[in-house]
């Protein structure tokens, strides 16, 4: 089943609000550093969902960094699962970890934990730096073919969702040999394009935006099927002839494993009133997220991370990765 067709099942109805919950602050886990999209994502959403709990109601959120979000996945698999703790996972937490590096990543992305809901996804794209002499993805690719090992490219750290996503346009653009350079973080990738240090990059488009609008990068493909509302310029991998191409960054909130459902729908039901606020749903477009049309179910939310998965397995089979931290 489409990733899109899980999530357009109708959202079930609201379970009434469990008597005496909440009764403290609930604790929302970031599982990267303060300052990044996914951590400006958990504070627009602790903001706007508190109201919708309860007068006195407070979400708090706590970065938990490390080890592209399995550090802060683990703990929070490990809390009471009483409904006081979230988790704001992501497409690197609960889908590329677990697909690329299954023997270290400490937890299943599903059965460890109660999913509640998809907040949403967005593009990656495939930029160069602005004086690059490639002004289209398939000139990139045709020159890569040609001449092995001569270009490198970079992501932030190896086996997240940047990784993969090369990875897989690699395969699909007919195989070719290239120098991957791994970085810390986003900001770091975006420095090395900009200097010109790599020659090409597979970021999330919100945070490559500032440079693409500035002339500082060029987008030459973004990676889901359709053009991107910020940036209906720039084509996509299968316009491009890269057949089946759609991979995208996006975040979901889970609990521990074992929380009642009732409070599970409950809570499901408040994400999706915040999602349809028109105000909360441009802030989170504004920090990179696309929120999900209709909202979801808990059910179409496990089945959404069980498909993202299996598609990122079968890249890393595709690609002959072998990787360990």
């Amino acid at each position: 089943m489409k990733r899109r067709a899980l999530l357009a099942l109708a959202p079930a109805a609201a379970a009434a609000q469990p008597a005496g919950w909440p009764d403290r602050p609930i604790t929302l886990i970031s599982p990267f550093l303060a300052g990044g999209s996914t951590d400006i994502v958990a504070r627009i959403l602790a903001e706007r969902i508190s109201p919708r709990l309860g007068a006195n109601a407070r979400v708090i959120v706590e970065n938990r960094a490390g080890a592209g979000g399995s550090i802060g996945s683990d703990w929070v698999k490990n809390r009471a699962p009483d409904g006081y703790t979230w988790l704001l996972a992501s497409a690197s937490s609960h889908g590329t970890n677990p697909a690329a590096l299954p023997n270290v990543t400490p937890y299943d992305p599903v059965t460890d934990f109660s999913p509640i809901a998809v907040l949403g996804d967005a593009p990656m794209v495939l930029a160069v730096p602005y004086s690059s002499p490639f002004r289209t993805a398939p000139e990139l690719w045709a020159y890569a073919r040609a001449n092995p090992g001569k270009l490198s490219w970079g992501t932030s750290g190896a086996g997240g969702i940047g990784h993969l996503t090369g990875e897989f346009m690699r395969v699909l653009a007919g195989g070719f040999n290239t120098e991957f350079i791994p970085y810390r973080g986003g900001s770091a990738v975006l420095e090395a394009l900009a200097k010109s240090e790599i020659d090409y990059a597979l970021e999330v488009l919100a945070s490559s935006a500032p440079a693409l609008r500035d002339n500082i990068s060029r987008g030459l493909a973004v990676t889901t099927p359709r053009r991107h509302h910020l940036f209906p310029d720039i084509p996509t991998m299968q316009e491009l002839g890269l057949e089946g191409f759609n991979i995208s960054t996006w975040n979901v909130i889970l609990g521990p494993r074992g929380m009642e459902p009732g409070l599970v729908r409950h809570i499901n039901a408040q994400i999706n009133a915040v999602l349809t606020d028109p105000l909360a749903a441009q802030r989170l477009i504004s920090a990179g997220l696309d929120p999900t049309p209709g909202g979801s179910t808990p059910e179409s939310t496990a089945a959404y991370i069980r498909v993202e998965v299996a598609k990122f397995r079968d890249i890393v089979a595709r690609a002959g990765l072998r990787l360990a931290r």
